[in-house]
């Protein structure tokens, strides 16, 4: 994805070699004496485009993982794909170039449609032909042809080596959609979607985003009874939804307008909610888990001052994560030095060792010597956080220490607009974050950093995009390519394009009569809805 939230934890890849279903069509199993009041979760990842080919966000992402089925998925606490939509997959060429699936039979679409690979096929082909700037497509860049052999066998043949394809298939980038729904050349409206996941699409309320485009507020969500998954769905109904500020999400929470919250609350308020349940003083609860949600402060390095090495560096060089942490994210975030985050096959620390903790004449010698006029004039950029403009305020200051920087701070109001913005090149510098497709340090570099990057930062280093990634994605044991990536984040730590700044712990809070939030809370970065239930009234 191309923006802000959540994920995953180490994967090994020798288990992606061949995998294969352990047990087939268990049924929806709703708790009887929920009723039919929904559940409902509130999440400020806001998102436009629910459609699996332009959907690559945390906002989109959230919910098709419950509405769609993919050939593979990731259990809880697995870091390995298991089959969901297939019955067996499995690489059939030794240089991972050719890869089969099988799939389950009697699988059908909530609108009764039976899926067959031809479905799998045009989903995989449509992604690629829309090619939406904003989607998943470049997941599948590696895909050169799919073809189906009869309604069962799926067949990819592949361009180029791709040990991790089997973890692209098993997100919303792997989505299955209806070839007789689906438009082949655009995208079909957020209200039309049908999908075959544990969950159907009943009904998307929009509202109306800063730049007047209409975008999903709330989305209703019932029980796909054409659904022959693994889930067992503990709710009748589940409710998401979408709003724009996080103290706008956490009144909801105290009226009782949503049951549960994704990590989306503002740090301190979560903070304190923890330390008030501790206390015995609030009826509701928090769960914590890990998450490999990323953050990073990103250059134009085709602009005059981003594309300064030695600019780039002497920020670096000021940057102070661990008062990051502490002072802004109330401990709810942890200082990050790599590309990759902690948890995952190939972190290191690239960036504290080359620029160790924040030293402003280190910094003051790196733009002397390369004779930059002081003050740097920087505009930073930002649209959304999880301490609001905090973030960005303490990071100007920590820039301006020593009288190096002079740094404006604007923040744009409309993700639309945001994104629109790095796209085109329109900002010297702007925090963003990154949530994992897939559990693979490949995941956390080449989508960043190769070609631009996802981000528009405009560097690429040939070392790195036509040696080290295909280097990478050779290597079927991934705990083998963790040196691969150590020379890659060494040469990123070199020219900075990007800092990365912290990674996010997960925060989840709920009502004390929710239960099952702690069933989903993991390092996938899975949140299964089916596995939440409210006891009692």
């Amino acid at each position: 994805m191309k923006n802000s939230a959540e994920r995953l934890a180490v994967l090994g890849c020798a288990g992606l070699v061949a995998v294969s279903v352990a047990g087939c069509g268990s049924v929806t199993d709703a708790v009887k004496g929920d009723g039919d009041k929904a559940i409902t979760m509130g999440t400020t990842s806001l998102t436009s485009v629910l459609d699996p080919a332009g959907a690559y966000d945390a906002g989109s992402w959230l919910l098709l993982r419950n509405t769609f089925q993919s050939l593979l998925t990731f259990p809880a606490a697995s870091s390995s794909p298991s089959p969901d939509a297939a019955q067996s997959c499995e690489f059939t060429a030794g240089d991972a170039t050719l890869y089969h699936c099988t799939l389950r039979a009697g699988l059908k679409f909530s609108n009764g449609h039976p899926l067959t690979a031809a479905d799998v096929v045009f989903s995989i082909e449509r992604s690629k032909k829309i090619k939406d700037e904003n989607g998943p497509s470049g997941l599948l860049d590696s895909i050169k042809s799919v073809e189906a052999k009869g309604d069962t066998e799926v067949v990819f043949h592949l361009s180029q080596p791709d040990a991790v394809l089997p973890a692209k298939l098993a997100g919303p980038a792997g989505a299955i959609v209806d070839h007789q729904v689906f438009p082949a050349d655009k995208l079909l409206a957020n209200d039309q979607l049908v999908g075959s996941g544990p969950y159907k699409i009943d009904s998307v309320d929009t509202i109306t985003a800063g730049s007047g485009a209409k975008i999903p507020g709330k989305v209703v969500l019932t029980p796909n009874d054409k659904y022959t998954g693994d889930a067992k769905l503990r709710n009748k109904k589940f409710t998401l939804r979408y709003f724009d500020k996080a103290v706008e999400l956490k009144a909801a929470l105290d009226k009782g307008d949503v049951d549960l919250t994704d990590n989306s609350l503002e740090p301190n308020t979560a903070a304190q909610i923890r330390s008030d349940q501790q206390g015995g003083k609030t009826d509701l609860q928090v769960v914590e888990g890990d998450s490999n949600d990323t953050r990073s402060l990103v250059f134009n390095t085709k602009d005059a001052t981003g594309g300064n090495l030695a600019v780039r560096q002497a920020a670096a060089q000021l940057i102070d994560r661990k008062a990051l942490a502490r002072d802004v994210f109330a401990r709810t975030v942890q200082p990050l030095y790599s590309m990759v985050p902690a948890g995952v096959i190939g972190h290191n620390t690239a960036f504290f060792d080359k620029y160790g903790d924040q030293d402003v004449n280190k910094a003051k010698a790196i733009l002397t010597a390369a004779k930059v006029p002081l003050p740097v004039k920087l505009n930073l950029t930002w649209s959304r956080s999880r301490a609001e403009g905090a973030e960005s305020d303490a990071l100007k200051k920590q820039l301006e220490a020593g009288g190096l920087f002079q740094v404006t701070v604007q923040q744009e109001a409309d993700w639309d607009t945001f994104k629109k913005g790095w796209t085109e090149s329109k900002y010297q510098a702007y925090i963003i974050g990154w949530f994992a497709d897939y559990p693979d340090a490949d995941n956390y570099v080449a989508p960043l950093i190769v070609e631009g990057g996802s981000y528009h930062h405009g560097w690429d280093d040939p070392r790195i995009s036509q040696k080290l990634v295909p280097e990478s994605l050779k290597q079927a044991d991934r705990g083998a390519a963790a040196a691969t990536f150590n020379q890659i984040q060494a040469i990123v730590a070199e020219n900075a394009p990007l800092i990365p700044l912290f990674q996010n712990k997960a925060f989840f809070v709920s009502r004390s009569n929710i239960t099952g939030v702690e069933s989903t809370v993991d390092t996938t970065g899975v949140f299964r809805f089916w596995e939440i239930s409210r006891v009692g009234k």
